[in-house]
């Protein structure tokens, strides 16, 4: 199964979500692909690749026609795999643009590894693209993180806008598998505190809008999370007993639970039976 995380907004916790959520479903004996597709290559720096090892990335497989087999990785967590970005991706849709069938390359080179893995997890960068379309029809469902502000709110009916036409007009069957609230504040004195008064006034508008749409599991703004990449760690490592990995265990069961929803696999756990 292949899942898209997109949000065209920077700053909303798409790479954190990514990286963790992928983290988490390895955890739980899931063959785990993730697929960095941003050219800052975050995802893949955040699982301990060197900026100077990135190379073969992402981009060297889909613009340049280097083996998936061999581009992609092992990292220090069991059962994740990576294919690292990097900053060849900065020029996809130049490329893609003069390549036959260009909104199917990415759909192309997964083929041959799709499976081999429970769950291959897209880390998109925050931009519409030629390489955000090929992820979408390669995709079988697609995660918008969110930050409850009104800016990120305006961004986000836009981004499904853009979604819903893209999938009438390419005919791309691709399901919405939830809205992933991030960054909520954590201070549990809600009367005190302005700002979470009013990221919950935008949690509820999310809420009467999208209804289920939403998942249930928020993650609270938590420094441990800023701290793991640094550490070249998932938050399972770094902090394993935090708020923050007992939250991003709760995402991974209702993503898992949805997921099953539509196809009653229980893979990665049969596995460790």
């Amino acid at each position: 199964m292949v899942i898209v995380v997109i949000n065209n907004k920077g700053g909303t916790g798409k790479t954190t979500t990514c990286v963790n959520l992928s983290a988490a479903l390895a955890n739980l004996g899931y063959r785990v692909l993730l697929v960095d597709l941003d050219p800052q290559a975050s995802a893949s720096l955040s699982l301990g690749v060197d900026y100077s090892n990135l190379s073969p990335s992402s981009g060297e497989v889909l613009l340049e026609g280097y083996s998936i087999e061999k581009a992609i990785r092992k990292t220090n967590i069991n059962c994740l795999d990576l294919l690292t970005g990097g900053i060849e991706l900065a020029h996809s849709d130049l490329v893609l643009s003069d390549i036959e069938d260009r909104e199917n390359k990415l759909t192309e080179v997964l083929e041959p590894i799709k499976d081999r893995y429970d769950y291959i997890l897209c880390d998109c960068a925050p931009a519409l693209s030629l390489l955000q379309v090929n992820a979408l029809i390669a995709g079988d469902h697609f995660i918008i993180p969110v930050v409850p502000e009104y800016l990120a709110l305006e961004g986000l009916v836009n981004l499904m806008d853009v979604v819903e036409r893209f999938k009438t007009g390419m005919g791309v069957d691709i399901d919405l598998l939830g809205i992933i609230i991030n960054k909520l504040n954590s201070t549990p004195f809600v009367f005190l505190n302005r700002e979470l008064r009013n990221q919950l006034d935008i949690v509820n508008l999310l809420r009467e809008h999208y209804g289920d749409k939403v998942l249930k599991t928020t993650i609270k703004r938590n420094v441990q999370l800023t701290e793991a990449p640094s550490y070249n760690q998932s938050i399972f490592q770094y902090a394993p007993k935090s708020n923050a990995a007992q939250q991003y265990s709760q995402l991974a069961e209702e993503i898992l639970m949805r997921c099953n929803g539509f196809n009653g696999s229980n893979q990665g756990l049969n596995q460790m039976m």
